[in-house]
């Protein structure tokens, strides 16, 4: 039988090459003009948590540069405040309550349309390396990279540290001795090598495990940051002990110097990877895009500027830094406050390799704000963090069985005593009126509605205007009830949608 998404695929790659006007593709590495394509992502990198946003300890000269040379999106958010869930909406460009990766450890379903998937039928290789968190990476995983459209990958179910264990294309873990954000980037260019001496264009995912706790870092590395511990002599935290796996109670400055070490170390990892794309001659031709998963985790919070953290519907908990650099095609530095969100990759690189995604999808192409031709989002931007419990409550079957999704490799942070992580995914085969609760938000241009922001002394509605005041500490509910209303009758819209998709109808 003829697989439906892969003929969808084909028929609009053939239909493009048809049209005049359009550039040809050829199989020389000379004639074929499509992009290189490099995602990376950091596990909890804050908003603020860059160089370049003047944060007041951190050295990111890396991340500085590239903000400085390519597209830097001031107002780039993260499609959900966990990071499960924003994975899944890069991959997919859908908002991951359609398919049921409501939080961490909640898996994707094997039905979705991933960009790793679209790209591969377009002729791409494409590569894994580092933090997956939609399902398990072992070889029998119906969820894991290779199955949802890498034809390598490198890969942990979760997290990791320092001399992670990874599952080289769903192998049993192994042992890669050093830095684990240096360890990605070799890995990588590895892929890359091999991939281009067979003439393919390449698509290579890299999500670090830094800086997500627990920390650690090569000494130089921490040395860099020995002042802090006397910034903070009395804030204490709650994080993982690397040595036992269970939480302790750590002071604040202690912790950040671990974990501005983790940042740096990635940070030069982005220079070892951007030289390689210079030395290579790749990089004019090749869209780096990088940015974090989710807001500052509450360790991190002390120097965020914005409201909220990780977790939480509110900036602090969805805004992320993202910069991107394709000098073949942003050849000027420029600075957007356009609205963006994880949801827009899909569709962005569909649109510049000429595919599609036969699916709803939330986000929109932003190849337009590439080209310096679009100013204003033609539609809002809708957050939503989803209330799991009661669904799992419920007793529906699971989406797969539970077997395939236990996890195998390991990680510091112990959960239920177990150093590895399980995931899960129900069916849903209706809606009930309590589903449509949660944190959620909506955004539409300078306008931010919060309903239920997750913290009991929270007003349960706030309009926020985020040119003016984006700290969020102004409610405006009262002063604008007409918009208040119309971005809510949005949002009650979007989410009738996503539950419709949640039942698995946009399979069928």
């Amino acid at each position: 039988m003829i697989d439906r998404r892969s003929l969808l695929v084909t028929m609009a790659c053939v239909a493009l090459v048809l049209i005049p006007g359009l550039p040809t593709w050829g199989t020389g590495p000379e004639s074929d003009t499509r992009p290189n394509i490099i995602l990376c992502m950091a596990d909890d990198q804050g908003w603020d948590e860059t160089g370049y946003y003047g944060h007041p300890y951190l050295h990111t000269p890396v991340l500085d540069e590239m903000a400085t040379q390519g597209l830097r999106l001031d107002r780039f958010y993260a499609a959900s405040p966990v990071c499960s869930p924003t994975r899944g909406s890069v991959l997919t460009g859908r908002h991951p309550n359609r398919y049921g990766t409501f939080s961490a450890n909640w898996s994707i379903r094997p039905e979705e349309i991933t960009i790793a998937r679209i790209l591969s039928d377009a002729g791409y290789a494409c590569g894994h390396f580092g933090k997956w968190h939609v399902g398990p990476v072992k070889a029998d995983s119906p969820t894991n990279p290779g199955a949802m459209g890498f034809d390598e990958w490198i890969s942990h179910d979760n997290f990791f540290e320092m001399n992670p264990k990874l599952s080289r294309n769903g192998g049993p873990p192994e042992l890669f001795e050093g830095e684990s954000s240096e360890i990605l980037i070799d890995e990588s260019i590895r892929f890359i090598d091999r991939v281009r001496r067979e003439s393919q264009p390449f698509f290579v995912v890299i999500w670090f495990g830094s800086p997500h706790e627990p920390y650690s870092g090569w000494p130089h590395d921490l040395a860099r940051y020995d002042h802090l511990p006397e910034r903070y002599p009395d804030q204490m935290v709650t994080v993982t002990c690397m040595e036992t796996g269970l939480p302790v109670r750590r002071p604040v400055g202690d912790v950040l110097r671990e974990r501005y070490a983790e940042i740096t170390a990635m940070d030069r990892a982005m220079g070892r990877l951007r030289e390689y794309l210079k030395q290579e001659g790749l990089r004019d031709n090749t869209l780096l895009w990088f940015c974090s998963d989710n807001g500052s985790p509450p360790e991190a919070a002390v120097t965020l500027p914005l409201r909220g953290r990780k977790g939480m519907v509110y900036e602090g908990g969805l805004r992320v830094p993202c910069v991107i650099e394709w000098p073949a095609r942003i050849p000027e530095p420029r600075v957007s406050t356009f609205n963006a969100v994880t949801s827009d990759i899909l569709p962005t690189l569909c649109d510049l390799v000429g595919a599609s995604a036969d699916r709803p999808l939330d986000g929109i192409s932003l190849k337009p704000l590439f080209e310096d031709r679009m100013e204003q989002r033609p539609s809002p931007i809708c957050f939503w963090h989803f209330r799991a419990g009661p669904v799992a409550r419920r007793g529906h079957p699971p989406w797969i069985d539970p077997e395939l999704q236990e996890g195998t490799t390991p990680l510091v942070k112990l959960m239920d005593g177990r150093a590895t992580r399980n995931f899960v995914n129900y069916h849903y085969p209706e809606s009930h009126q309590e589903d449509f609760g949660g944190p959620r938000a909506v955004l539409d241009g300078r306008y931010k509605l919060v309903i239920d922001g997750g913290q009991k002394r929270d007003p349960p509605r706030q309009l926020f205007d985020l040119q003016e005041d984006p700290a969020e500490t102004q409610n405006l509910i009262d002063a604008h009830p007409e918009i208040a209303r119309r971005l809510e009758q949005h949002l009650q819209s979007w989410q009738q949608s996503v539950l419709e998709s949640l039942t698995g109808a946009d399979y069928r």
